[in-house]
């Protein structure tokens, strides 16, 4: 493919309606950096961002990064180098990168060559991305944050890492996560793992990224790669892409390939994209979900509507305000529905059905696949001697380890599921029929009800201290509806509450996660709300209600 038609392929690649979506977005982030709202080099930030060619990391986007390398007057190799070195000037501060991959340079000069030779792969090539440390990595280990599966890394890498390395994709490195995806302890301290230590906020240093995609949240915050994968359940991706300003798409269920991910319930488990703004976001979803060898004429022709004035005009949004968050997320929310309905949508106040419910079976159903879903990726994954071969082993070592009791002793979710019913009793079963029907039915009866193109909560409350005595004090109801009916769920940033950062939460109806990209591409220009973060010691509690 010759280097002129690169533009055309980096729109044609896009998830449907993305690109030209989010069009207006980058300007008005480097808008707000200019008037002080954070992100100017030397400003806040302990390194700097922008690169030689004037290409400032924090608002740059991948089309324009692809449109640079196209012209040749910014390589892949360039790129990397610096992120590689912001990662050794800035991560001493947050913890959010375990380690960086021996063959990143190597990967970034091959996709030059292909940039020079006119033979890009797509939206992706040359790009640096961060792999949360559940994902499997042939040349890296991948631990799930727990000494136990530390030393020799995977046999082969998970599928979604494949399609990104096919797409020319370049694998930085590894992010620091909650240890096991949160599901070890009653009251774990997220971000934290036995492995890595504690990731921060980067914004507020001594608060809590929300889990379990702590690292690769907090490593976008801080401009440390241009996109990350990250993996949820419930909450793991949108909660810490909301609590540090960033972007994350949970998929809907299936539609990324869960093989080689540490588990805990294929029922939930999904991994999905994250970055700076919702168009990076959607391109990344693109390759790992395999959608990006979709035909050109289509998705340009879709990139093409969205590029027609209207943005959110005409679209109606049920707002779900959750005011147990706090009297400073629901003054939020009242200023997001304002500057929505300022701009044409339609916003209606809204209350999903069922939660009560699902909030009864979930934990339950959990437990029962965890069991089931943890000791298959063990036994199949191997390893040396010694090496715990299902949950069983886990605990054992846990016990044997006083490293792995460094911030919180307990492994009371490990015990419980070690006694939970298996997946075969009929009890169980029943469980996960009941909460599959009522998550699903929460969306889709209120999206119904109301004539709804979405629904939208707080993402997250302001971020608590980070405390190992105390563990988390993340009672986050929005993502439970999305994550159990397996539909597709969005944060994009909305705003602040004092200095910390609080994500819009988008969900809609199974499969339409291009629709939802779309919208949330409309809604983060609309409303304007991201910032870099200042790296701040402390605030006092007070100031962050």
């Amino acid at each position: 493919m010759k280097k002129r038609s690169l533009a055309a392929l980096t729109a044609a690649l896009a998830v449907a309606p993305l690109l030209a979506a989010g069009a207006g977005t980058p300007g008005q982030r480097a808008a707000a950096a200019e008037s002080g709202a954070g992100g100017a080099v030397g400003s806040t930030s302990p390194a700097g961002t922008v690169l030689p060619h004037g290409v400032d990391l924090d608002t740059v986007t991948i089309p324009e990064l692809q449109e640079r390398m196209a012209r040749g007057s910014l390589t892949s190799s360039e790129l990397t180098r610096v992120y590689l070195r912001r990662i050794e000037a800035v991560d001493p501060r947050i913890h959010a990168v375990l380690r960086t991959s021996p063959t990143a340079l190597r990967e970034a000069a091959a996709s030059d060559a292909r940039h020079r030779a006119g033979t890009v792969r797509g939206p992706l090539d040359g790009i640096p991305v961060l792999l949360k440390d559940n994902v499997d990595t042939r040349d890296m280990p991948t631990t799930a944050g727990s000494l136990a599966l530390a030393g020799r890394p995977p046999a082969r890498d998970a599928e979604l890492v494949t399609r990104l390395r096919a797409g020319g994709a370049v694998v930085l490195g590894k992010t620091n996560l909650s240890e096991w995806a949160n599901f070890r302890a009653a009251k774990p301290t997220s971000g934290w793992s036995a492995v890595g230590g504690q990731t921060n906020n980067p914004y507020v240093l001594d608060r809590n990224p929300c889990g379990s995609s702590a690292g690769s949240a907090a490593a976008l915050a801080a401009s440390l790669a241009q996109v990350a994968i990250g993996t949820e359940t419930d909450g793991s991706i949108v909660c810490p892409a909301g609590m540090t300003g960033v972007v994350g798409h949970k998929p809907s269920l299936g539609l990324v390939a869960q093989s080689g991910v540490v588990p805990i319930s294929a029922e939930q488990d999904t991994a999905g994209p994250m970055a700076r703004n919702v168009v990076d976001t959607a391109l990344t979803f693109s390759v790992i979900s395999g959608r990006a060898q979709a035909g050109t004429g289509s998705a340009l022709g879709l990139a093409d509507a969205a590029a027609r004035p209207g943005g959110v005009r005409g679209k109606r949004i049920g707002l779900w305000r959750l005011p147990s968050l706090g009297a400073g997320v629901d003054t939020l929310m009242t200023r997001t529905a304002a500057r929505l309905r300022a701009a044409g949508a339609e916003v209606v106040e809204v209350t999903p059905p069922y939660q009560d419910r699902l909030a009864e079976l979930e934990f339950p159903a959990l437990l029962s696949e965890f069991h089931r879903d943890v000791d298959a990726y063990l036994a199949k994954r191997g390893g040396p001697a010694g090496r715990p071969r299902d949950l069983e082993g886990l605990i054992a070592f846990n016990r044997t380890h006083p490293a792995e009791r460094a911030c919180f002793a307990g492994q009371e979710l490990f015990e419980q599921a070690l006694a939970a019913p298996p997946t075969t009793d009929p009890e169980y079963r029943a469980m996960r029929a009941e909460l599959k029907d009522l998550s699903r039915r929460s969306i889709d009866e209120t999206m119904a009800a109301h004539r709804l193109d979405a629904i939208a909560s707080p993402a997250n409350p302001p971020a608590w201290t980070t405390d190992c005595a105390r563990g988390d004090n993340d009672v986050i109801p929005s993502s439970t509806p999305a994550a159990v009916a397996g539909y597709p769920s969005l944060s994009v940033p909305a705003g602040f509450v004092g200095e910390l950062p609080v994500g819009l939460l988008l969900m809609a109806g199974d499969r339409e996660d291009a629709a939802l990209l779309s919208l949330g591409a409309a809604v983060e220009q609309r409303l304007g709300a991201w910032r870099a973060p200042r790296y701040l010691p402390t605030v006092p509690v007070g100031a962050s209600r």
